[in-house]
C-alpha cells in the first residue's frame, strides 16, 4: 500500500510515518497541496492523508480527476463538513490513537478496491453496487436509498466498528444532516428486513461504540481509548 502524506511540518511528518510505516505500507510526503497535486499526477497513491489547509486542495485533487481515497486530519471539529463537503472520504481528528488511523486507512484503501466490482458478497448476502440491489440468500429484498447506502458502506467497511457520527457524515456529506439517532431506526429497518430472509446477525451492535459487519470467523479488534500522542498536538486542518 501506498499512502501520500501532505504535511508541512517534517517533524510531524517524521511521527506519522512511524506511526504508520510497515513492510506492506510506503508512506511519501510532500509538504505543499503543489507537490501532492505534482506526485499525483506522476505517480499511483492508494491513500491520501491530509494534514494541512484541505478544503482547497481536497476540490483541486477531484476537479483533476483523482478518485484516490482521501483522509482529513484536523483539530478543529468544525473542518469535518467543509472536508466531506469538498470530497474527502473520511476525518478524523488530530489525537486519533495510531492504531486507530491505521485501521481506517486499511478499511478505506479496502473500500476503495471493492468499488471496482459490480458485486460485494459477505456469507448469504450479495449487494449489486451498480444497480443498487439486496439478494439474501438468493432472494431480493427492498431497500430504500438511504437503506442501501448503510447497508453497503457497513460491508464496505467490514469488520471495523463504524459510530453513527460517522455514518451520517458517509451518507448525507454534511448536507442537511440529520440528528445522529436516525441511523439506529435505520440500522433497525435494515435489520428487520434482513432478518426477515433469514439473516439476523449480518450487522452486530457494539454498545457505546457503533456498528460493524464481520467476515465470518473475524472478530472486530477493540481499539484503544484515544490517548494524545505527544508529536500529535500541533497537526491542523484549516
Amino acid at each position: 500500500m501506498r499512502v501520500l502524506l501532505v504535511e508541512s511540518n517534517l517533524r510531524h511528518a517524521s511521527a506519522l510515518i512511524v506511526a504508520l510505516k510497515t513492510e506492506t505500507v510506503r508512506v511519501d510526503v510532500a509538504e505543499t497541496g503543489d507537490d501532492a497535486l505534482y506526485l499525483m499526477r506522476d505517480s499511483r497513491f492508494d491513500l491520501v492523508l491530509l494534514n494541512m489547509d484541505g478544503a482547497l486542495l481536497i476540490r483541486q485533487i477531484r476537479t483533476a480527476k483523482h478518485d484516490t481515497p482521501i483522509i482529513a486530519l484536523s483539530s478543529v471539529p468544525q473542518a469535518r463538513l467543509r472536508a466531506l463537503a469538498a470530497g474527502a472520504d473520511d476525518f478524523v481528528m488530530r489525537d486519533i490513537d495510531p492504531a486507530e488511523l491505521s485501521a481506517r486507512i486499511r478499511a478505506i484503501v479496502r473500500s476503495s478496491r471493492n468499488f471496482a466490482k459490480s458485486q460485494l458478497q459477505i456469507g448469504g448476502l450479495t449487494l449489486d453496487v451498480d444497480n443498487h440491489n439486496v439478494a439474501a440468500n438468493g432472494v431480493r429484498v427492498h431497500f430504500t436509498v438511504k437503506e442501501f447506502a448503510i447497508l453497503k458502506l457497513l460491508v464496505l467497511r467490514r469488520n471495523m466498528i463504524l459510530n453513527k457520527e460517522t455514518i451520517v457524515s458517509q451518507i448525507y456529506g454534511g448536507m442537511d444532516e440529520p440528528e445522529i439517532k436516525i441511523i439506529d431506526v435505520f440500522i433497525c429497518k435494515i435489520r428487520s428486513k434482513l432478518t426477515k430472509a433469514g439473516l439476523p446477525t449480518i450487522i452486530s451492535t457494539v454498545w457505546g461504540r457503533g456498528y460493524s459487519v464481520k467476515d465470518i470467523g473475524h472478530e472486530v479488534p477493540e481499539i484503544s481509548p484515544v490517548r494524545r500522542q505527544p508529536e500529535w498536538t500541533q497537526l491542523a486542518f484549516a
